[in-house]
């Protein structure tokens, strides 16, 4: 995985991100990357993909197998691993 080092950060960014990752139990770097990832998620005038909107609609249903086992082997054999 990439490191960031982010410098210059105003007290106030700060204290905000160190009481919403408690608020939420994280650790800041926790917190810090799931801010991130949410900010990147889907940039203006980006279309969703559908893919992941029907991840983001299904997730925490508790699905504990994959729903295609043939398509990911296929992938994982064109991708070499």
């Amino acid at each position: 995985m990439a490191q960031l080092l982010v410098r210059n950060i105003e007290e106030t960014v700060n204290r905000r991100l160190r009481e919403r990752a408690a608020r939420h139990g994280k650790s800041m770097e926790e917190e810090a990357r799931d801010v991130l990832r949410a900010a990147v998620a889907l940039e203006p005038g980006q279309p969703e993909r559908l893919g992941s909107a029907i991840a983001a609609r299904f997730a925490g249903v508790g699905l504990t197998e994959s729903m295609w086992p043939e398509w990911e082997a296929e992938l994982s054999r064109r991708i070499g691993r």
